[in-house]
């Protein structure tokens, strides 16, 4: 039989959920403009951990070692950075200069492979409704133009765009610090603070730190790797803006199974279309065995073997990832798809094996 008595810790209780639960949602809310800053603070963090720790026991003084860790981070990953995305402006405003004026024409570059298809070829592409080549280049020139349009839209507000990227680098930088001081510290006390049992708080945390370090060291490497060999591919070919053109494969490399020949495979077909046989094959050779390896050994290796996830569920996570939450996203997605499997995981052990028969 319950009394007032009861009915007061009872409602203390729910009161207090809902004061956690309103709180906590005010504070995220709080902190979703520096989502980017957070994220990449602790991605980096968990990422050069070991670093710190091997520095740790030589200082033997947390904030020494910390500063230490951001500097090598500052000299092997955001110097060379800067360096190459100083070229890509560059050749993006090269680029740029060259379509306004009438210089670059896709159209031109698109009527020079159809006269170059074969009969049968062109038949294939008539049933599948591409015959109609005037109608391709108004599609290709509209799709250009917009392009355009949105690079001189993305031009204006560059100020802007910098300078909310440099506060979001300094609170990075900030929060790193902190983080690699104090986060065993910090990770203790949030695992504390989790209603979860201590089975269940370290395979989920474990999964969490295996995913972040698999997603950014495998995806970066393998995506770096993969821009600056087909940046070079176009380099030794002569092909214009190859420093562009190595960024939008290294972009495209996030996507697992799609990556780079996005980008190296169509240059390959022009050339082989216009009459530049060697190049058109050295470049289909080199994309197929040497990029194409770097994704199908080193990826596997670096993010599907350590994440433990199919390859289909990288792809859908990590699309679906940067569908929401931008270039952010391929680290955000795969990181939901794979506390989802462990959740689900746990769930299923559970019915298996309830905890009053372990």
């Amino acid at each position: 039989m319950s009394g007032p008595g009861k009915l007061v810790p009872a409602l203390q209780n729910r009161s207090f959920l809902c004061l956690l639960a309103l709180v906590t949602v005010a504070f995220g809310w709080i902190l979703w403009p520096m989502l980017s800053a957070l994220l990449w603070g602790v991605a980096l963090a968990i990422v050069f951990q070991p670093l710190y720790r091997k520095l740790l026991r030589k200082t033997r003084r947390p904030g020494l070692s910390s500063g230490l860790t951001i500097l090598v981070i500052l000299l092997l990953v955001v110097l060379p950075l800067t360096y190459v995305m100083g070229a890509l402006v560059r050749e993006a405003a090269v680029v740029f200069e060259m379509v306004k004026s009438g210089q670059f024409n896709f159209n031109t570059y698109v009527a020079q492979v159809y006269a170059a298809l074969p009969s049968w070829l062109l038949d294939v592409l008539e049933r599948l409704g591409l015959h109609d080549l005037a109608n391709l280049q108004e599609k290709l020139g509209s799709a250009l133009n917009q392009g355009s349009q949105f690079m001189a839209t993305k031009a204006l507000g560059f100020g802007q765009d910098t300078f909310d990227f440099l506060v979001s680098f300094f609170v990075m930088l900030y929060l790193l610090y902190f983080l690699l001081r104090d986060g065993e510290q910090l990770s203790a006390r949030i695992r504390d603070a989790l209603p979860l049992q201590d089975s269940y708080k370290r395979q989920l945390g474990e999964k969490f730190r295996t995913v972040i370090r698999a997603t950014v060291k495998g995806n970066i490497a393998v995506a770096a790797l993969q821009g600056a060999l087909g940046g070079f591919a176009f380099w030794a070919l002569g092909i214009h803006a190859p420093v562009l053109w190595a960024v939008l494969m290294a972009f495209l490399s996030l996507l697992p199974a799609v990556g780079a020949a996005l980008v190296w495979a169509p240059v390959a077909i022009y050339l082989l279309a216009t009459g530049h046989i060697a190049s058109g094959v050295g470049l289909l050779l080199f994309g197929t065995i040497v990029i194409g390896l770097v994704d199908n050994l080193l990826r596997p290796l670096l993010v599907g073997k350590d994440t433990k996830m199919p390859d289909y569920v990288v792809l859908l996570s990590t699309l679906g990832g940067m569908a929401v939450f931008g270039i952010n996203g391929f680290v955000i997605g795969p990181l939901i798809a794979a506390m989802f499997i462990a959740v689900w995981d746990i769930v299923a052990a559970e019915r298996r094996y309830p905890v009053g028969d372990h």
